[in-house]
């Protein structure tokens, strides 16, 4: 029974930490990081280093970064592009860090299982993140950064706590993640070939403007 335990809370904690990178990853250190340095839990051997003040200082720096950049329509989809490179390989090494205790061959599962799990948060993001973008005003941008930090902070505190419910709650997630994400690229695509035909037409208005000066 406890090795049956020992391994539940091992996938929660694997599948939280991916799932929480693709959507702030420096959140999820700091948090992972602070708690086990507070004695709230305790990290498998592998992710031990995740506790030492210099990687929680560095997350918390990023962190504070990341809250601003986040919150500037137009800035975060730049921030998210960049973190493609960035959230999707960190996911995957957090949960293999998190299965150290079973073997190499649940490490390299739950490594392909992470990165998989990150990249479709990360999208997610990213692709919301877009369509918010093309609203006027602010503060729905706001309200989606918020709400995203908020979420990690209480599923990753799930994860920790309640690894049954998470997991139940994650394989639910998912299947939204599986039914939005379609959606979420059509709306993309829309939002993309509005502006190429918006600033192809200005192009093609200084092409004649020009054309009409030098005819003069």
């Amino acid at each position: 029974m406890e090795n049956y335990n020992d391994l539940i809370h091992s996938i929660s904690l694997a599948m939280g930490a991916s799932w929480a990178s693709g959507i702030n990853l420096y959140a999820t250190i700091f948090i992972l990081g602070f708690s086990a340095l507070n004695g709230a839990f305790v990290l498998p051997p592998e992710l031990h280093v995740l506790s030492n003040p210099l990687v929680i200082g560095a997350a918390g720096f990023m962190y504070c970064v990341e809250f601003f950049a986040d919150k500037v329509p137009g800035v975060d989809t730049g921030w998210d592009a960049i973190h493609t490179f960035i959230r999707i390989p960190a996911g995957a090494l957090l949960a293999a860090g998190a299965m150290g205790d079973m073997g190499s061959a649940a490490q390299i599962s739950a490594a392909i299982l992470g990165g998989g799990l990150a990249t479709m948060t990360h999208a997610t993001k990213a692709g919301s993140r877009v369509l918010i973008n093309t609203s006027p005003e602010p503060f729905t941008n706001w309200g989606a950064s918020i709400a995203e930090d908020l979420t990690v902070f209480a599923g990753l505190w799930a994860a920790l706590n309640h690894p049954v419910i998470f997991i139940v709650a994650l394989i639910i997630f998912i299947v939204f993640m599986i039914w939005l994400l379609p959606k979420l690229w059509n709306g993309i695509k829309k939002v993309f070939g509005f502006l190429r035909r918006f600033f192809g037409a200005k192009t093609d208005d200084k092409t004649i403007s020009i054309e009409a000066k030098q005819k003069e």
